[in-house]
């Protein structure tokens, strides 16, 4: 092969590789979606009746403030707000880094835990101040770093879906709340780096539950927007008389 060719080829490799790692940088999010997954909203809750794939969404910015159909069907991997906000959940990316919490976690059968707690916390650890937390209510989801699949068993059920665009700060109130609350963590690659600074999820993340008193905590956080949602945490623990659980108050 011809030096001059040969070079070509290589430099090719290269400009390609480079193309699809910053593509995939600038499409990676750790923020809320609007109905479609093409723009970042400050919220967005999802609404999926019985039997119904698409459902329903209301998020921030969203024409009239009124709800309006999701446009893809949730099985979908594209095409509606909440697989572009965990497109790095069930995909691999360098600088978004997540714990993910269920009480019927994906691919582990009879699992035995006293929480009913189902979410997911993300964040950006490049420095730039993205986070999201989603809350929801369907076992096995979302698989981790295995591709986009929404279980097809809850298809037929009803389900609530509920992504807040958070500052990095909130990171370890919400962290808090939920040490109250013992999810079961079926994954997390949520480096050190990011541990040191934030004693609650390092001990959310270790299995370091809140066991003595008070059995409750009620904490007041806000979505990232500059006149944000205003959200009222209750988490309750074990020995409640509610038993384990994270309420939201919008």
């Amino acid at each position: 092969m011809p030096l001059g060719k040969k070079y070509f080829i290589t430099n090719l490799k290269w400009i390609l590789f480079l193309w699809t790692y910053l593509c995939n940088r600038s499409l990676a999010t750790s923020t809320c979606q609007n109905s479609d997954g093409s723009n970042a909203a400050d919220w967005a809750i999802l609404y999926k009746a019985p039997a119904q794939p698409n459902g329903k969404i209301l998020h921030a910015g969203a024409v009239g403030g009124n709800w309006a159909n999701s446009p893809a069907a949730v099985t979908q991997n594209n095409g509606h707000s909440f697989a572009k906000a965990i497109e790095h959940v069930f995909g691999p990316h360098v600088d978004n880094k997540f714990i993910a919490y269920n009480n019927d976690p994906p691919d582990v059968p009879k699992v035995r835990t006293k929480s009913n707690s189902k979410g997911v916390l993300m964040m950006d650890i490049t420095g730039t101040d993205a986070a999201a937390w989603i809350v929801h209510t369907v076992p096995g989801f979302p698989k981790a770093r295995t591709g986009y699949l929404f279980p097809p068993a809850e298809v037929q059920k009803g389900h609530l879906l509920i992504c807040l665009t958070i500052k990095e700060d909130q990171i370890d109130t919400i962290a808090l709340t939920l040490r109250f609350a013992t999810p079961l963590i079926y994954y997390n690659d949520v480096p050190d780096t990011e541990m040191s600074s934030r004693p609650n999820l390092k001990k959310l993340v270790s299995g370091e539950s809140r066991v003595l008193p008070p059995l409750a905590v009620t904490k007041n956080t806000a979505t990232e927007a500059a006149v944000g949602l205003k959200v009222t945490i209750y988490s309750k623990g074990e020995k409640s008389r509610y038993g384990k659980s994270v309420l939201l108050s919008l």
